[in-house]
């Protein structure tokens, strides 16, 4: 496994070979508060680059995933639909959302590491 990479957005991916995991950052948990609800994408559906994937709702507020490579839905985390909570406790490894096959690898290249992305939340507490 690849180091896991971070969108402006909030979402962290972790490429695996020819697919990748896809999640929301712990941050973006800390925000959220306490997730109530989880809408995952459908196996097989095709999303491009920054496309809304998910929905996620907690009672502060409803957001949008969105998938930070292209391709292909091959998996979705069904555990997180039937607890949200499961988010919360573990966002960064059983959290995780879906797994897509990417598309282009190269599209990664636009993500933040984790220390960057550790500097990009707190230059952007909001």
């Amino acid at each position: 496994m690849s180091e896991k990479k971070y969108s402006k957005k909030h979402e962290w991916i972790m490429l695996d070979g020819e697919s990748a995991t896809v999640g929301i950052s712990k941050h973006a948990t800390e925000m959220l508060g306490d997730i109530v609800f989880v809408e995952l994408p459908e196996k097989g559906k095709s999303l491009n680059k920054e496309e809304k994937a998910a929905v996620v709702e907690s009672t502060k507020a409803a957001s949008d995933v969105y998938t930070p490579v292209s391709g292909e839905i091959m998996e979705t985390n069904q555990p997180i639909v039937d607890d949200p909570s499961n988010v919360n406790k573990d966002p960064e490894n059983n959290g995780w959302f879906f797994k897509i096959k990417v598309k282009d690898k190269s599209e990664l290249d636009s993500l933040m590491s984790q220390p960057d992305y550790e500097k990009f939340v707190k230059d952007n507490p909001n």
